[in-house]
Formats: structure tokens, sequence, C-alpha cells
């Protein structure tokens, strides 16, 4: 079963409509002992860091038993991927640090065209993928998401970026590191472009030993 965790940081609701389109059952759970037998877990969040990971608190034990040591299907979504790093300058806590690097501030000092750009990054952007993969595809035409952030993140290791974006300046926005993916967009507030995401999602986890 996918449990998508409501910690009180995100679109649950959202993201369980849009695997129902799909013929895809979840549950949106409130209780750590409810991922039990999760076979995939989504992750959702909208807010601040801090806050975030102090509500994400009593989930981290058997989110690091499932997802590191079981190595459960994972998804990140916009502050729930922002989470999964070591730390972020919007903050002073320490994330879950599953995936090594940051989080950092949009800064457009440098920009020449600064005052045409507002922070937070709000709205449809396109987005390509950097690598070849089986969420993002690999061509010309690229895929639309809808966004809502004023952070972004830096990874210490290349090799696990799948997509970018360009605000002011290019930005990853999505990441996967073995059985942990995370995205900066909403593909739950994406129309067409979300739906087949998430169809992908679920091909790409149904293809492991969990599901």
């Amino acid at each position: 079963m996918i449990k998508i965790i409501n910690y009180g940081m995100g679109n649950c609701g959202s993201i369980q409509n849009m695997l129902r389109h799909l013929g895809v059952d979840s549950e949106i759970i409130t209780e750590p002992r409810q991922l039990l037998n999760a076979s995939v877990i989504i992750l959702p969040g909208v807010g601040a860091f801090d806050h975030g990971i102090t509500k994400l608190g009593p989930f981290r034990d058997i989110l690091d038993e499932a997802v590191i040591k079981r190595e459960v299907p994972f998804l990140g979504i916009c502050l729930g991927m922002q989470l999964l790093f070591n730390s972020s300058e919007e903050g002073k806590l320490s994330g879950l640090g599953w995936i090594s690097g940051n989080v950092k501030k949009f800064d457009f000092s440098s920009l020449q065209n600064t005052k045409r750009l507002v922070i937070p990054h709000m709205g449809w952007n396109e987005v390509w993928a950097s690598t070849e993969n089986s969420l993002i595809g690999l061509n010309e035409s690229r895929e639309r998401f809808y966004f809502v952030h004023s952070y972004y993140v830096s990874l210490d290791e290349p090799k696990y970026i799948l997509a970018k974006c360009n605000y002011g300046y290019d930005f990853i926005c999505a990441v996967q590191q073995n059985n942990i993916y995370g995205v900066q967009f909403h593909p739950e507030k994406s129309h067409i472009f979300g739906k087949q995401f998430f169809k992908n999602f679920i091909e790409l986890v149904k293809c492991s030993k969990h599901v």
C-alpha cells in the first residue's frame, strides 16, 4: 500500500486524488505505526524547513528503518524533497541526511534581470532531464510543472541529479539516490504532466521487490 504521510505540512488530499485517477490505492496516514506495511512512502511538504523536520520527528525512526534499511521506495515533494538533505539556509536544524547536500535560498543579486524575478518562484515552469531516467522524459519537448518555493537543493554528488529547471539560473528540481526520489515541483498540481509523472513513478516502483 502507498502511504502518504500527513504531518501537517502538505497537500495529501491532492496527491491521493491524483493517484485515484490512475486507479492506484493509497492511504493518508498520521501515525508512525501505519508505515509498517508501506510498499511506497510519499512525503509532501509546504512550509519552513525547521518546522517540517520538527513535525516529522515522531516518524524519524520508522522512516529510517523503512527507507534506509528495508529500501522501501520513497518520494519527497517540495519541502518533502528538501528535508532529505543535511541542512538548509532557511533554518538551524539538521535534515534527514539521506542524500548528501544542503538547501540554499535563491539569490539574484548578481543577475541583471533581478528586478523581474521575485521570491518565491511560483507558477508553471519547464523541466528538463539532465540524465536518462524513467520519471522525466529525456527529449526536446520539455515537461511543465507547478512550483512554489524560495529555496533549492545543492547536491554533493551530481550523479544523483535527475532533472533541472531555470529561474534566474539553473537549479536542481529532481533527484534520485537508490530507492529515494525527490522533486521540487508539485506533481499533484501539475495536471497532465503531474499525472504522467505519478504514472511513471508507480510503474518504476512496481519493479521494486517491495511492491
